[in-house]
């Protein structure tokens, strides 16, 4: 069944490494790791195909996405489920992020005739000075296991519209997805027609290939997703050359409940944020900050549909909660609840789920952990489906406590109160990049932001500008005049 569903999507399996789905840990297909030789060639023919792209017109390089656009639709279903096999997510939420690479084909599209400069006024009579905006050079990106392919397709399309090559390095933990995406692209570029050889490359690897690409001069733009350890040892190796880093890291999200809030949309908001893909987001709710006076109501509501989750392989349908990614992940998940519970904290649900179906899969209950206080283990993000919960009563106060972390990807408000919900969105309000009102820590919303602050990198792209991250800004200016006036009145007569 594998083997067919990798024929379809034009995946050729074959090398030394196995690449393992989380459902059973059963093999699901093999790869070859790129050495430092065969990146080097890569990251050479990268730079070719950039010469040849950065000079075609941007609204023709917006047709090759959208090109790709409709091979990701008419390949949706097969790309999907290899999400799924490959990455343990739901059936539902693998196509959900099939569809995500869709809108943002066509959000690129859009973009490819909207890379404007500007026109600067300029103090000397005569001249004309203005902003442009060219492409970058080849773009790297590295993406991780949890959103296996928007991830990329956010960075590569709109590398793409901007003139740029990219180059590829997924998480080692879904090197199948990576092979399909770019065997899709592969066949839309057939469909195009005109693009230079090798514009998008994928480089297997670990993280050596990361570092390489890291390194290498020749790539002004890398692009990072994955956890806050990796970031800050990629950012200074990137930066130490000049280069430019988009990063987005951890999350550690927060949800606050207000008196005045609507609790059934609440519940749901946090049973989807808290344990959808088994807690694995870089959006998921991990604190949930609750006015006193409804704590005594939505907590033992949340334990009660904890208890009903439906947990098992994330094909069958009707399942809410797939496993995690591996074994280490489920030794991290035990790890910070033993933390918790060190530091006073109740623990409801946790422990291994399926273990007598699934031997070699990571199955796990959800849990709900009741703190006194925001702690050590509350500050640390673990990627697993653990959802903190927390009292408060003045609501200043809870919201020193959301900003309290180091990071700060997105957060959340469920309130009618609308001067609660002003101030958590104003300036002093949540210190993240993303803050919502009455829906959960979503971020991916196409067009809108999705990016983050403090530990989380500051990067990512968002809204209608997200482009200039993949392009070079220069200021020129044309003298018309037969005179030559010099800058703020200065006068230099030879």
């Amino acid at each position: 069944m594998h083997s067919e569903l990798l024929n379809s999507l034009g995946v050729k399996t074959s090398g030394d490494i196995v690449a393992r789905s989380p459902i059973d840990g059963a093999e699901i297909g093999r790869v070859s790791y790129d050495n430092a030789a065969s990146i080097e060639k890569k990251i050479a023919a990268s730079v070719e195909a950039f010469k040849a792209w950065r000079d075609v017109p941007a609204p023709r390089r917006g047709e090759l996405v959208r090109v790709f656009g409709e091979e990701l639709r008419a390949n949706k279903d097969a790309l999907g489920r290899l999400v799924t096999l490959e990455a343990g997510k739901i059936l539902q939420e693998g196509l959900g992020e099939v569809q995500e690479m869709i809108d943002i084909c066509d959000f690129a599209v859009g973009l490819s005739r909207q890379l404007y400069g500007l026109t600067i006024a300029s103090e000397r009579p005569g001249h004309r000075m203005m902003e442009t905006w060219h492409p970058a050079g080849p773009v790297a990106v590295i993406s991780a296991f949890n959103f296996p392919v928007a991830v990329w397709a956010w960075n590569a399309c709109l590398a793409l519209v901007c003139g740029d090559s990219v180059i590829w390095k997924p998480s080692e933990k879904t090197p199948l997805t990576a092979l399909a995406t770019q065997a899709l692209f592969e066949r839309a570029v057939a469909k195009f027609g005109t693009a230079p050889a090798n514009l998008s490359q994928v480089v297997l690897g670990l993280r050596d290939a990361g570092e390489q690409l890291a390194k290498d001069a020749r790539i002004p733009v890398v692009s990072a997703t994955g956890s806050t350890r990796m970031g800050r040892e990629l950012a200074p190796v990137v930066a130490a050359r000049f280069g430019k880093s988009i990063l987005e890291l951890g999350g550690n999200n927060a949800m606050i409940v207000t008196p005045s809030a609507k609790l059934d949309l609440a519940t749901r908001a946090i049973l989807f944020a808290a344990v959808g893909t088994a807690g694995q987001r870089c959006t998921t709710l991990r604190r949930l900050l609750v006015h006193e006076s409804i704590y005594d109501t939505l907590v033992p509501a949340l334990k009660k549909a904890y208890a009903g989750l439906p947990i098992g392989s994330p094909l069958e349908k009707g399942t809410l909660v797939g496993p995690l990614i591996d074994k280490a992940a489920f030794e991290n998940m035990e790890r910070a609840l033993a933390s918790a519970k060190a530091e006073g904290g109740t623990v409801t649900g946790g422990g291994r789920a399926l273990s007598d179906k699934y031997a070699d899969g990571y199955y796990v209950h959800p849990a709900i952990v009741e703190m006194p206080s925001q702690t050590n283990t509350v500050c640390h993000e673990t990627f697993a489906p653990i959802l903190y919960v927390m009292k408060y009563t003045d609501f200043d106060a809870a919201m020193m406590k959301h900003n309290e972390v180091p990071q700060g990807l997105s957060s959340c408000i469920f309130t009618t109160n609308m001067q609660e919900a002003e101030k958590f969105i104003a300036a002093s309000g949540s210190d993240c990049g993303i803050a919502n009102v009455n829906i959960g820590p979503s971020g991916a919303e196409i067009g809108g932001a999705f990016g983050g602050e403090k530990e989380t990198g500051g990067g990512r792209e968002s809204g209608s500008d997200s482009w200039r991250a993949y392009m070079r800004r220069q200021t020129a200016t044309i003298n018309y005049s037969d005179a030559l006036p010099l800058a703020q009145g200065i006068e230099f007569t030879v």
